[in-house]
């Protein structure tokens, strides 16, 4: 009885990985545009004398006052909504100046990494 159980569960198993799990066939559509995926990257920079500095991508990064730091970002992700932050703090600042970027982050809905070294 036991053999009859064990035959047909590995019948069964075997059934069911041999069925395809896409059976039903689509013809997708074609694009007319292509749309860029590529995430904007603000890299928000914090020196040890607590300076801000912010790059786009692969500009070269400026420096900024921290209380225009907030609208700059917004300005950033009304161009691109899948903007990120990437923080690069020096770890001699004062930890509320994180929480300063942190909280704007937050605020506005970005999304946030946090840079360390290895």
């Amino acid at each position: 009885m036991t053999d009859l159980i064990f035959l047909l569960l590995v019948f069964f198993v075997l059934a069911s990985t041999m069925s395809a799990p896409n059976d039903i066939k689509i013809n997708l559509p074609q694009a007319g545009a292509k749309t860029n995926t590529r995430q904007v990257v603000a890299k928000v920079y914090i020196d040890n004398l607590g300076t801000y500095s912010v790059a786009v991508g692969k500009e070269k990064a400026r420096e900024i006052e921290a209380d225009m730091l907030e609208a700059y970002l917004e300005g950033i992700q009304a161009e691109d909504s899948t903007m990120y932050i990437a923080l690069h703090a020096d770890e001699d600042i004062a930890y509320k100046e994180v929480v300063r970027v942190l909280d704007i982050a937050n605020t506005n809905h970005m999304k946030l990494v946090v840079a360390t070294k290895r």
